[in-house]
C-alpha cells in the first residue's frame, strides 16, 4: 500500500466516522501486526508440510523432525508442554507521509507481500477496532446527555399488530450514523407519529449493546415539559426563572413550579406570555396537554395552596414525621380541589413531595374521633400518648406502623419504655389492616344508606303526584320504617364504654 493512499484513507475516515487521527493510526498498525502474524502462520504451515514430504520421500528436511516419546522420556522432559513461539512484530507509520515500516522475524517485509487472507483479515481487524471506537465515543458523549432535548425525523414505525402504536425508529439531527429508538411507553397516549415527522424528545437512557448504542427517547418525562419551558422563555434559559419542580401525566395534565431571582420578573406571567403567546407553544407541541403553572413558595402551606389551585383552601395541616398533610376544604370545593378521578390532588402530591389528603372540616372531625376510639384499644396506652399521635398525623394503626419504638416512648413523655412502646407498635402491625378492612366497611355501609335514602326521597316525591300530574292522594297506612339496626364501628368496639385493651379481633360480650 502505497504511503498517499495510507493519508488518504485516514483523512477520509477522520471526516466520514469522526474518529481521532492517532487511533486510526494506531488501529491500522494493530491490524497489520496481526496480518503479519497470520502471514508467518501460514508459511510455517507451508514449510510444514513441505517437510512432511520430503521426509516420506527419504529427503533431509529444513525444520527440525519432533522428537519420539521415547527420546522425550529420556530427556525428563515428557510432562513438558511445548513453548507457544511467536516471532517478534514490528510495525511503524510515518503520521507526516503516511511510510509504513514493517518488521517480522528482524526482516523488512513489504505490505504486498502479506496475502490476501491476511489482508482480509487485517481489513476485518480495522473494521472492528473502529466500531468499538465509534461505539465509545458516541457512549461517552451521550451518557452525560440524559435528560437534553434532541430533535429528529421518525424513519420507520415497527408495528408488531394492527393498531399498536408501535417503536419509532428517529434519526437525530447532526448524528450520520446514529438512531434512536422511541418506545410504545414513552409515547404520549392518543399521539400518533407517520414516518418523516419531525419530533422533539428527551434522552431517557443510553445503553450499550456489543458494539452499538442504544439511545432511548421519551415524549412521557417530566423533563420535556422542563426543557421545553428552557427552549421558549429566555427568562429560564437565563436562569432568572428557575424551574422548581415539575410533575406530569403525559397527555393530560402538568404542574410547574417556578420562582424569579429578581423582584422585577413575574415568574408566572413570563412564562404565561403576552396572551397566553409562550405557554401556547408548549402546549401545541405537547398536542394540547393542560400546563398549570404554579408559583414557587419556601413555606410548604403556602406552596400547597397553590399546587391545588384554582381550589379554595381554608387550611392546611402538615406533618412531618409523616410527612403528610392535611387540606381543608369547604364542600363547594371538595370536587374542585381532588380533580378528575384525583388527577389535581395526585400532580400536587408529586410536585410538593408530600402525601396530600383533602377533607372538609367534618370528614377531619369523623377521622378524629375513629382514629382515638381505636387508639383506646391499644394495651398501655395513655390519654397523652393518644393525643400526641392524633398531633403527629397518625390517624390509623398503618400511620403508628412507621414510627419507631424510640419515637413512641419520646412521643409518651418517656413514660414508656422502648419494650413497651415495642408491644404498642407490635399491636398496631398486627391489627393494622383489621382497622381499614372495617373503616371501609363502615363506609359502604353509609354510602349505601345514603343512597337509599336518596332513592326513597325521590320515590316520595313521585308518588306525591298521579299519571295526570295531580296531586295523588296520600296512603292512609305508610309502610313501617325497619328497626333492624345497622352495624357500625362502634358496635364493633364496643362505643365508647369499652375498656382500655380490650381486643376489637375479639368482641366482648354485648358486641356485635
Amino acid at each position: 500500500m502505497k504511503a498517499e493512499d495510507v493519508l488518504k484513507a485516514v483523512n477520509f475516515i477522520q471526516s466520514e466516522k469522526g474518529l481521532d487521527r492517532e487511533l486510526i493510526f494506531s488501529s491500522i498498525e494493530k491490524a497489520i501486526q496481526h496480518a503479519l502474524l497470520k502471514k508467518w502462520e501460514n508459511d510455517r504451515k507451508a514449510e510444514q508440510l513441505r517437510d512432511q514430504e520430503r521426509r516420506m520421500r527419504g529427503q533431509k528436511t529444513v525444520m527440525p523432525a519432533p522428537k519420539s516419546e521415547d527420546e522425550g522420556a529420556e530427556d525428563g522432559n515428557d510432562a513438558a508442554e511445548p513453548e507457544l513461539y511467536i516471532p517478534p512484530i514490528e510495525v511503524s507509520i510515518n503520521r507526516e507521509n503516511g511510510e509504513i515500516v514493517a518488521i517480522l522475524n528482524h526482516k523488512a517485509v513489504e505490505t504486498g507481500e502479506l496475502g490476501r487472507i491476511a489482508a482480509q483479515s487485517a481489513k476485518q481487524l480495522i473494521i472492528q477496532n473502529f466500531r468499538q471506537a465509534e461505539s465509545e465515543e458516541l457512549y461517552q458523549k451521550f451518557a452525560s446527555r440524559r435528560g437534553d432535548l434532541v430533535l429528529g425525523v421518525i424513519k420507520r414505525i415497527d408495528r408488531r399488530r394492527e393498531g399498536d402504536r408501535g417503536v419509532a425508529t428517529v434519526q437525530l439531527d447532526n448524528e450520520k450514523n446514529l438512531e434512536a429508538i422511541l418506545p410504545p411507553s414513552e409515547q404520549i397516549r392518543g399521539e400518533t407519529h407517520n414516518p418523516n415527522d419531525r419530533i422533539k424528545a428527551v434522552i431517557l437512557d443510553v445503553k450499550r449493546e456489543s458494539n452499538r448504542v442504544k439511545i432511548v427517547l421519551s415524549r412521557t418525562h417530566p423533563d420535556l415539559v422542563r426543557r421545553l419551558f428552557e427552549e421558549e422563555i429566555p427568562e429560564v434559559a437565563d436562569h432568572v426563572i428557575e424551574i422548581r419542580a415539575v410533575s406530569r401525566e403525559a397527555g393530560n395534565r402538568a404542574k410547574v413550579a417556578v420562582s424569579s431571582s429578581d423582584m422585577k420578573v413575574d415568574c408566572v406571567g413570563a412564562c404565561v406570555g403576552v396572551r397566553g403567546s409562550r405557554i401556547k407553544n408548549i402546549v401545541e407541541e405537547l398536542h394540547g396537554e393542560r400546563i398549570d403553572i404554579v408559583r414557587w413558595n419556601d413555606s410548604l402551606q403556602v406552596l400547597i395552596r397553590y399546587a391545588l389551585q384554582p381550589a379554595q383552601i381554608i387550611d392546611v395541616h402538615c406533618y412531618p414525621r409523616l410527612g403528610r398533610a392535611i387540606v381543608l376544604v369547604d364542600d363547594d370545593n371538595l370536587s374542585l380541589a381532588i380533580g378528575k378521578k384525583g388527577q389535581n390532588v395526585r400532580l400536587a402530591t408529586k410536585l410538593v413531595g408530600w402525601d396530600i389528603e383533602i377533607m372538609t372540616d367534618e370528614e377531619l372531625q369523623k377521622s378524629l374521633n375513629k382514629a382515638e376510639l381505636w387508639f383506646r384499644q391499644i394495651p398501655n396506652i395513655t390519654d397523652e400518648l393518644i393525643e400526641a399521635f392524633i398531633t403527629e398525623g397518625c390517624f390509623s394503626y398503618e400511620d403508628i406502623t412507621v414510627l419507631k419504638a424510640e419515637d413512641i416512648a419520646t412521643l409518651s413523655g418517656d413514660t414508656l419504655t422502648e419494650e413497651e412502646a415495642d408491644d404498642i407498635l407490635e399491636y398496631a402491625e398486627q391489627y393494622a389492616d383489621l382497622m381499614e378492612s372495617a373503616t371501609a366497611e363502615e363506609e359502604e355501609q353509609e354510602n349505601q344508606a345514603a343512597e337509599e335514602a336518596q332513592a326513597a326521597a325521590s320515590e316520595n316525591m313521585d308518588s306525591l303526584f298521579d299519571e295526570s300530574g295531580e296531586p295523588a292522594e296520600a296512603s292512609e297506612e305508610a309502610e313501617p320504617a325497619s328497626n333492624e339496626p345497622k352495624a357500625t364501628l362502634d358496635d364493633l368496639l364496643g362505643g365508647e364504654d369499652s375498656a382500655p385493651g380490650t381486643d376489637p379481633g375479639h368482641p366482648t360480650e354485648g358486641q356485635s
